[in-house]
């Protein structure tokens, strides 16, 4: 029996020791997370990790080997109380080729039974004057763009967008976050997973980030960054005194610094050129970025 404390009226998915086992091979590995409303949660993970099976089983397509998976205080199973608030974007769609592309709108949004207009979601995503079009002769962007129309047809409580952008041109990615901003301000909740990093970098609140079928991170942007150090790196002159920071040098009297403190070690840096009248040649400041954190993970490092 869990003894967590309980979870607040505004929680929209909670995750309590999840596991998912395919005969012999455990998939997802005590997990446990929650997603608040009103949140970008952004469920990242390197290639098998569990992420696509652990979404399965929130979205009600498969069942846990065991733990305790709710959603709206419901099991996602109960589809009559959980799916017609919630919109599903999977990675590839599976609407008829026959259809035309204001029947799949049409079609999904009676499935959902949400309310909602036809012309309304076609603006969102731009095709409008596709509505007539069938789906076999809809472009691979376009069809991404349609799966994501279908998704937030009534404007659902949950959203799950997977792998959102794949495929889309710059002018639609830009597109389809505004919308998601629009959704967010509007009070849905977004679950998200991405191979672009940068994207959840930007715009997720926190973010779970899976190896091996349990979270190896989990938190703020700030929270995985900070688990690995910066960097500076520069070069001196041959006259130079030795640089005030622990650094690895490197050939031509280059220097790496690795720091968690990069504001106030490149300032000492800083003060101390400007005192000996050094110059730092290519003198380049890098703060952590989460594609560092998910390489590192790749490395098999475990920096926490």
């Amino acid at each position: 029996m869990s003894t967590r404390p309980a979870i607040s009226t505004s929680t929209v998915i909670d995750v309590d020791t999840l596991n998912l086992s395919y005969g012999d091979f455990h998939a997802v590995k005590d997990l446990s997370f929650h997603v608040e409303q009103g949140e970008l949660y952004a469920l990242l993970g390197t290639n098998g990790s569990g992420k696509t099976s652990t979404l399965e089983v929130i979205e009600g397509h498969r069942k846990a080997s065991s733990g305790d998976v709710r959603v709206f205080g419901k099991s996602p199973t109960d589809r009559g109380a959980v799916r017609p608030r919630m919109g599903i974007m999977l990675q590839e769609s599976g609407f008829s080729p026959d259809l035309t592309v204001a029947e799949s709108v049409r079609l999904v949004g009676r499935l959902s039974g949400r309310e909602d207009t036809v012309d309304r979601v076609l603006g969102i995503v731009d095709l409008t004057r596709k509505a007539d079009t069938r789906v076999s002769q809809l472009s691979g962007g376009e069809k991404r763009r349609l799966d994501f129309a279908t998704a937030v047809y009534g404007r659902p409580e949950l959203i799950v967008l997977d792998e959102p952008t794949t495929g889309l041109d710059i002018a639609s990615r830009d597109a389809l976050w505004d919308a998601v901003q629009q959704l967010l301000q509007d009070g849905s909740t977004i679950v998200l997973t991405t191979h672009y990093l940068e994207e959840a970098q930007q715009r997720a609140d926190r973010i779970g980030l899976m190896h091996d079928g349990a979270f190896v991170h989990q938190g703020t942007v700030s929270d995985l960054t900070r688990t690995l150090p910066a960097s500076i790196q520069f070069s001196l002159p041959r006259d130079a005194p030795a640089p005030p920071l622990q650094s690895a040098p490197l050939a031509d009297r280059s220097y790496a610094i690795e720091t968690f403190t990069l504001q106030e070690d490149l300032k000492t840096l800083l003060d101390w050129a400007h005192d000996h009248t050094v110059e730092l040649q290519g003198l380049q400041a890098a703060p952590t970025r989460l594609d560092d954190v998910f390489r590192a993970i790749g490395a098999g490092q475990t920096a926490s």
